[in-house]
């Protein structure tokens, strides 16, 4: 039982991950409402970009930066929490105020599975 709650979780935290990238995107696109539209789709690719990076180098499980527990916890924050706030921000109070309260209650979860550390490879 277990290893189904613990895979469960894992998919829905990549799933949350992806939806981080979309939040991002629409939260910043919707954020800036009188920007040109081609400054506004610029800005929030630069932003996907960036988060893309960021969690790439310093948060994913196989990530070659691996020497700072700080980095790991911080780069998962930026990302995470500037997400739900540029959605919020973007128009989308409803659906960050959500997509915050999953991001959280997986990560208790994973946590308390032992899943969620900067030690912890996949």
């Amino acid at each position: 039982m277990r290893k189904v709650v613990t895979g469960t979780q894992l998919m829905l935290r990549l799933l949350l991950e992806l939806a981080a990238l979309v939040a991002l995107a629409v939260g910043s696109y919707g954020a800036w409402p009188d920007a040109p539209v081609v400054l506004r789709a610029l800005i929030a690719l630069a932003l996907v970009a960036l988060a893309v990076v960021l969690w790439g180098r310093y948060a994913a499980p196989r990530r070659p930066v691996r020497d700072s527990a700080a980095l790991w916890y911080g780069v998962q924050l930026l990302i995470w929490g500037g997400a739900v706030a540029l959605l919020a921000f973007g128009g989308h109070p409803g659906w960050a105020f959500g997509l915050g309260v999953v991001m959280v209650v997986n990560t208790a979860v994973l946590w308390s599975l032992g899943q969620w550390s900067p030690a912890v490879e996949h």
